[in-house]
């Protein structure tokens, strides 16, 4: 099934042109979905309006939290492309600060251009078959930036307001309460109801409109858009062939959103959800309990795709997002449970889940062994070698979806101890590219003639 919600997009032609040229919750809330503006590399900041200049100081605001401890700032830390300023796979909050999440927290950065969820979405590629995509949070539920705003507001675990009226009632005591009532009205706080949409307004008027949170700074903006100093080296050349490889990375057939027109510049994300069974992550407290799974889109967050008994066909069961790579070479953790936590050790993820699962999965029944072989791989999640026993691949997803799986190169199934899709020097390779989409790039007054990411 999930293979019918894609079919893979090659970036290649952007290239040539080029050369020649968040932590989850099961808090939900409705707001008027918002415009989706066409992503577009902005070159000054525009002054921001009244509510944004509200959704700035609510941001930063611990006090809007129930320990007094916690701003939205604290996750999304904007010297971390507003994601989580840690390795962490899931942050502490709660009113005690010792209340762990579910999931990673995702980067804020580039979300302005994502529209609301949909079991068929259409593909931004144009070609590729409609299938599950947009919406925010891993599992989507959130129709626009606003909505959003509500699940780490009211979370038990993250910011712990008892009720919409406590933020409220926060932002009234707040020492910038008169420039919300500039923004909003002399009567702003007299309906808590509209007072709590004002303040999710606030806070995506601000995500929208500063430029920080779209910068469209990085190498590779300046490389497709020929500016002066955007030249890439030879090593991010090759990395960006295999990013578009669909017989090695094949990285963009779900982390390209193609650039187009007025300036604008690649996403690497097109809103689609798949399904590749990470494997569980035994450092997040509810995966201690065997009975809990983390699905994604099918739940348990997500209520609407529930399926209708246990193990019942649900073709929905493990999509997540595929989150944008835009600065990913700054994240300490990856995917919905944060159980990668490198960006060498994630590539390596990709090129060998099914040719070492016993690298990624762990193994039972089996004798573990004093001193592994010379090439048993040191990179993996389990770094003990056994003897004998079975290795429990696809071990946080119930064996009845295991049909959900997207087969896509290089996680196509391939068989254990055959050849991976990708050599050494192609992850290599490909990680260079991967570093180039970094945003706040500075060309070097002295460019490196020779190095990893040169040759």
């Amino acid at each position: 099934m999930p293979n019918l919600f894609r079919i893979a997009l090659c970036l290649l032609p952007l290239a040539l042109a080029a050369c020649g040229g968040g932590s989850d919750s099961t808090t939900t809330s409705t707001s008027a979905p918002a415009t989706t503006p066409a992503p577009t590399a902005t070159t000054a900041s525009a002054p921001l309006s009244l509510a944004a200049q509200v959704g700035d100081k609510l941001f930063f605001d611990a006090t809007l939290s129930g320990s007094g401890k916690m701003s939205c700032a604290t996750c999304h830390d904007p010297n971390y492309a507003y994601a989580a300023p840690n390795n962490l796979a899931v942050q502490l909050g709660g009113t005690d600060m010792l209340q762990p999440g579910t999931r990673a927290v995702p980067s804020l950065r580039y979300k302005e251009f994502t529209p609301p969820y949909a079991d068929l979405l259409d593909n931004p590629d144009g070609v590729s078959v409609p299938g599950p995509g947009g919406g925010f949070t891993w599992d989507g539920r959130s129709p626009t930036l606003a909505d959003q705003t509500s699940i780490p507001l009211l979370s038990a675990n993250e910011m712990a307001n008892a009720s919409p009226a406590d933020v409220v009632a926060k932002v009234k005591a707040a020492s910038y309460a008169p420039l919300f009532l500039q923004a909003y009205g002399s009567d702003a706080f007299t309906d808590t109801t509209k007072a709590f949409g004002y303040i999710q307004a606030a806070l995506q008027a601000y995500q929208m409109e500063d430029q920080s949170f779209h910068p469209f700074s990085s190498k590779f903006d300046l490389y497709v858009a020929n500016k002066i100093g955007g030249n890439m080296t030879a090593a991010e050349l090759r990395g960006l062939s295999v990013f578009t490889d669909a017989n090695t990375g094949n990285c963009a057939s779900c982390h390209y959103q193609g650039a187009g027109l007025n300036g604008s510049s690649a996403l690497f994300t097109d809103f689609s959800y798949e399904n590749i069974s990470v494997p569980r992550n035994m450092d997040i407290p509810a995966n201690q309990n065997a009975s809990y799974n983390d699905m994604g889109v099918c739940g348990p967050l997500r209520t609407d795709h529930l399926p209708t008994s246990l193990g019942a066909p649900n073709a929905f069961c493990g999509l997540f997002k595929a989150p944008t790579l835009r600065n990913v070479a700054l994240r300490g953790a990856f995917f919905h449970n944060g159980v990668i936590h490198t960006l060498y050790q994630l590539v390596h993820f990709y090129n060998t889940r099914d040719t070492n699962p016993e690298i990624w999965y762990p193994t039972v029944g089996g004798t573990p062994r004093t001193t592994p072989d010379a090439n048993f791989p040191t990179y993996g999640l389990i770094t003990t070698q056994y003897t004998g026993g079975t290795v429990q691949k696809f071990n946080d997803l119930p064996a009845a979806y295991l049909g959900n799986i997207d087969p896509q190169m290089p996680l196509d199934s391939r068989a254990a101890g055959s050849t991976p899709p990708m050599t050494e020097a192609q992850m290599s390779d490909l990680i260079c590219f991967l570093n180039t989409l970094t945003d706040g790039y500075q060309p070097p007054a002295n460019p490196p003639t020779h190095g990893t990411c040169v040759d």
